[in-house]
């Protein structure tokens, strides 16, 4: 028997963020508690979702207090100003971060047992669907609108804490591609290449079945060949178009069945070294894509026609080391760094590393059995 959670409703196409108001108003929420970060405030991206509240005449509270590895600190402090203004709804307006925090912040409203944030991690024993959340990602990337999971930072313990939830899923997702367009190169990139991640893993993982599948081979496809050009020219509105479905739809996949290792190894570099996920993800992928190669050669096969590999003169090893190969090039097209060192990693924590992502939570999803001396060969490998 096979599962499939998604989120209720979604919105998609350039200016669907004016949907807003009226939904809120449809639905009888009074109150809101806007979940976003400083950055988007600089940007001028909160600015346009403020605009169409105070025009609406619905009131609001903005609560920005959020790192790029959000933690637990950040939920508290949510909570705290969720509890002052009495909202009733939350929006959430940002990627991973905001998304991630907003669900934490929505849970615990409803399930306050757990409002220590520790004990949600892994699949958590809530009872109460968490408060009303309406998400509009800025990336293109996480697919945190559409998906079961949250990640928050344990800083005590140096640790990701991967939440799993059927009842975090917003209530509503508004996929906006404008509220996208002001993300520089880098960010750009990581969470492109974020995004290819998902449906990789999703599509190898052990978990994997025949409706994911189709999720995930269309989002390779479409990543494969938009994101360089959104990478390229940022006001380019049919590539962030694209890349913001395309991440999307591959959240419908992977939040049902799962990730691998490239997660696995890359939470605990968010965690240790503050290192952004989507950056993690990029790095790692080639490196982990070839350790499982062995396990997943027909997929691989497919994976190289989705990233465009004229695959018809190939042999079956031949296709899957061209996904590998594909999937390397388009990260160095699109300036991800290749090494760890590059990205401020300590080599003496590579071994408190493999013991964290050997126990992760997504790491069984792999195809191929990891030990700990494998995971920390790899990170050496990708040091």
């Amino acid at each position: 028997m096979q599962r499939i959670v998604l989120n209720e409703m979604s919105y998609f196409g350039a200016g669907s963020r004016t949907v807003l108001p009226e939904e809120i108003k449809r639905r009888g929420y009074t109150s809101v508690l806007l979940v976003s970060d400083k950055d988007l405030v600089r940007f001028g991206i909160v600015e346009k979702i403020t605009s169409l509240l105070e025009e609406a005449g619905i009131k609001y509270r903005l609560f920005t207090e959020i790192k790029q590895n959000p933690t637990v600190t950040n939920v508290q402090d949510g909570l705290a100003v969720m509890k002052e203004c009495g909202a009733d709804v939350i929006v959430a307006l940002g990627g991973g971060s905001a998304i991630d925090t907003a669900k934490a912040i929505g849970i615990i409203s409803n399930n306050p047992d757990f409002s220590d944030v520790v004990s949600l991690e892994g699949v958590a024993g809530t009872t109460k669907k968490s408060m009303p959340i309406i998400a509009l990602p800025t990336t293109a990337g996480t697919a945190a609108e559409v998906t079961i999971n949250y990640v928050i930072t344990d800083e005590k313990n140096a640790k990701k804490m991967v939440c799993v939830d059927p009842k975090d899923i917003p209530v509503l997702a508004i996929v906006d591609a404008e509220l996208m367009s002001s993300m520089p190169k880098g960010l750009t990139a990581a969470t492109g290449m974020d995004a290819l991640t998902h449906a990789i893993e999703g599509y190898i993982t052990l978990g994997a079945w025949d409706l994911t599948n189709m999720f995930h081979l269309e989002a390779i496809k479409m990543i494969a060949r938009y994101l360089p050009l959104a990478v390229a020219d940022g006001s380019n509105m049919e590539a962030r178009e694209k890349m913001a479905l395309a991440q999307y739809v591959a959240g419908m996949g992977f939040s049902n069945v799962g990730l691998g290792l490239v997660h696995g190894m890359a939470h605990p570099l968010g965690a240790m070294f503050d290192i952004p996920h989507g950056v993690a993800n990029a790095l790692l992928l080639p490196y982990v894509m070839q350790y499982n190669m062995e396990s997943s050669m027909e997929k691989y096969a497919d994976i190289a026609v989705a990233m465009g590999v004229d695959v018809q003169s190939l042999s079956l090893r031949e296709k899957a080391q061209a996904a590998v190969d594909a999937v390397r090039k388009l990260a160095i097209e699109v300036n991800i760094p290749q090494k760890l060192s590059m990205l401020g990693v300590d080599k003496t924590a590579l071994p408190a590393l493999a013991k964290a992502a050997l126990v992760d939570v997504c790491t069984p999803g792999n195809p191929r059995k990891v030990e700990l001396s494998d995971i920390q060969a790899l990170y050496e490998q990708a040091f």
